[in-house]
């Protein structure tokens, strides 16, 4: 059974923002950007768990629903990636470090990590689709003993357009952490994979059997990905995706985000195959 929004993360009034203060950001490709904010008093901050968003906001501007892409075990800052591709983000985007900005949260689901234990973990992103998945990322590493193989399919259009480059190239480094990364087109001084990021899977190196997969991308990457593991013998019901569609009030009040008898800020943003993959193969929905 579902639980509602206050009871899952016992926010006393969710409706009430929280002041934060910008600590840091960094230009990430020419229109993303992460900022790390920190309470004005840099008291221990908000915890949250991995795959869930906060409202973020400037007033007089608005508020737009942000994943959360830092560390859950960080104590003092919370992160976030944005694009910028609106007046709040853009906004956003201008804001020095000392500047102050309003959260409400952490709303929604979470990615599934006590059901990932003692499974291969398989996480599969497109574009900025990486961010939402970066605390689990943090969450395996430290927490490595607990989960099988560990593998991270990230496509992107460009090599410009890769995120998080140096953490990409930090990861990389572990043994135990299979990364692969593929762009849709690059120069010829590109030494990775060129195409789908759909493409890397049938390769991969991972027990599908035993396997939990993670997945956030644009909607169609979504589809033709959860396809593509269940040709590989992945169970639909192991296959979780984060939906971060037309979100605006991450109380299920607005109605913005209703799909079906879904609100996606409540029920979601993530939700496994058997939950949303009909409703994704609809046409117009």
């Amino acid at each position: 059974m579902l639980q509602t929004t206050t009871e899952r993360h016992k926010v006393a009034d969710p409706t009430l923002p929280k002041l934060m203060v910008v600590e840091r950001t960094r230009r990430e490709t020419a229109d993303t950007f992460t900022m790390a904010l920190v309470e004005p008093d840099y008291a221990t901050t908000m915890t949250f768990q991995p795959g869930q968003f906060n409202m973020v906001g400037l007033p007089g501007i608005g508020e737009v629903p942000i994943s959360i892409s830092g560390s859950p075990h960080s104590a003092r800052e919370i992160v976030h990636t944005i694009r910028e591709v609106g007046d709040v983000t853009k906004a956003l985007a201008r804001l020095k470090p000392g500047a102050q900005v309003m959260i409400r949260g952490p709303f929604g689901t979470a990615w599934p990590m006590d059901r990932a234990r003692g499974y291969d973990v398989v996480l599969v992103t497109g574009g900025i689709g990486l961010a939402p998945l970066r605390p689990v990322i943090y969450s395996v590493m430290r927490n490595r003993a607990r989960y099988g193989r560990f593998i991270l399919l990230y496509g992107a259009r460009t090599p410009e357009d890769v995120l998080f480059r140096k953490e990409l190239r930090e990861w990389r480094s572990h043994f135990d952490f299979d990364l692969q990364v593929t762009v849709d087109r690059a120069p010829n001084t590109w030494r990775n994979n060129v195409g789908l990021v759909t493409a890397l899977i049938p390769r991969a190196p991972f027990d599908p059997n035993e396997t939990v997969a993670m997945v956030c991308g644009p909607e169609i990457m979504i589809r033709y990905t959860a396809q593509e593991l269940m040709k590989r013998g992945v169970a639909s019901d192991n296959i979780f995706l984060s939906m971060e569609r037309n979100m605006k009030c991450g109380l299920g009040l607005c109605g913005h985000c209703q799909l079906r008898g879904n609100f996606i800020c409540l029920d979601g943003p993530v939700y496994n195959w058997d939950q949303m993959g009909k409703l994704m193969e609809v046409r117009e929905l």
